[in-house]
């Protein structure tokens, strides 16, 4: 006899196929169709149905029915989710009072951060996941009154403060990457948007003299408004209008897997390894900015950041030796 399970989300990861209750949800276990993956099914529908209110597993479920969850980006909530199952099945029988005395539960939470000791920034991302949870107890929630996680140093501690792209590194990996792939690096060595801003610019968004664009990472609160300059009218007009969509792949369609096909570009260029990301692009376009004069109000117009961190990100992303020739200009200046 055949039985229906309804909602069930299926994952595929590495090869292997995951099955979830439902989007969100906890993972089930067995093989389909077996007792085992049948009752583990139920259990979940039975704990979604009526769930203990004293257990940190109902704060998971409320933080995943949450507006804050929802607004999250997909890719985000992707990745969160996997997060959140984990989290549930460690802490998920622990009451919530527990949590509410910092002294006793910190040395649980960071005992279940040291499983993931020889991956520093899994560890970081597990404690982030975790701590935005505690953190929505605290408020809006009112369950918790202080988030344990607070005061918990991060794991992974390589600072990537002065790690830009130069104007080499960027003419090396042209050298062997799709145009496609060129374009890409272009653009965001020539606005500092991040790459999630980048893949969903549309032509609509070039107007006259800028581009005017929501960013994503301030759920679409703030605005990028970037000049078209003569170098980034230049990146425009080599980059072909194949899509409503700026940036496409080979096949002309907005991009899918942008980071695989990158990261295969950059083995290409540099086989011994290169520490370079995309993400540091934003740099070469800060420091392309300071070093052009741009005040910091200016410059947190144009990448679409708030203004009152911009003296701390512009040290995060601006290379040093750019700011010491900036200054020994500005210094020179004064004396003549």
């Amino acid at each position: 006899m055949k039985i229906e399970l309804h909602g069930l989300h299926k994952v595929r990861s590495k090869g292997k196929i995951y099955y979830y209750a439902w989007r969100g949800g906890p993972r089930l276990r067995g093989d389909p169709g077996t007792p085992e993956f049948i009752a583990s099914y139920n259990e979940a529908v039975a704990s979604r149905a009526t769930p203990d209110k004293s257990r940190f597993k109902s704060l998971v479920t409320l933080y995943q029915a949450s507006d804050d969850y929802k607004k999250l980006a997909d890719s985000t909530k992707r990745n969160w989710g996997r997060w959140l199952d984990r989290i549930a099945e460690h802490f998920g029988e622990l009451s919530i009072a527990q949590f509410s005395r910092a002294e006793r539960i910190r040395p649980i939470i960071i005992k279940w951060r040291a499983t993931f000791a020889d991956k520093p920034r899994t560890a970081d991302y597990a404690m982030q996941v975790l701590s935005r949870v505690l953190s929505y107890g605290v408020d809006p929630v009112g369950m918790l009154a202080s988030n344990p996680c607070e005061g918990i140093k991060r794991v992974y501690s390589e600072s990537r403060a002065e790690i830009i792209w130069t104007d080499a590194d960027i003419a090396h990996i042209k050298m062997t990457c799709s145009p496609e792939i060129a374009h890409a690096i272009d653009l965001a060595a020539h606005t500092g948007l991040r790459l999630g801003d980048l893949l969903h610019l549309s032509w609509s968004r070039i107007e006259e003299d800028a581009i005017v664009i929501t960013t994503g990472k301030s759920r679409h609160r703030r605005e990028a408004i970037i000049p078209i300059y003569d170098e980034l009218r230049e990146v425009l007009e080599c980059i072909p209008q194949r899509s409503p969509v700026v940036l496409t792949n080979s096949r002309k369609r907005p991009w899918r897997g942008f980071n695989a096909s990158f990261r295969k570009a950059k083995e290409l260029a540099w086989p011994e390894g290169k520490d370079l990301h995309f993400h540091d692009l934003r740099g070469t376009a800060a420091t392309k900015f300071y070093t052009a004069g741009l005040s910091e109000r200016e410059i947190a117009e144009v990448m679409g950041w708030e203004e009152e961190s911009v003296s701390r990100i512009i040290r995060r992303y601006v290379g040093r030796q750019a700011a010491i020739k900036e200054r020994i200009l500005k210094l020179n200046k004064a004396r003549r």
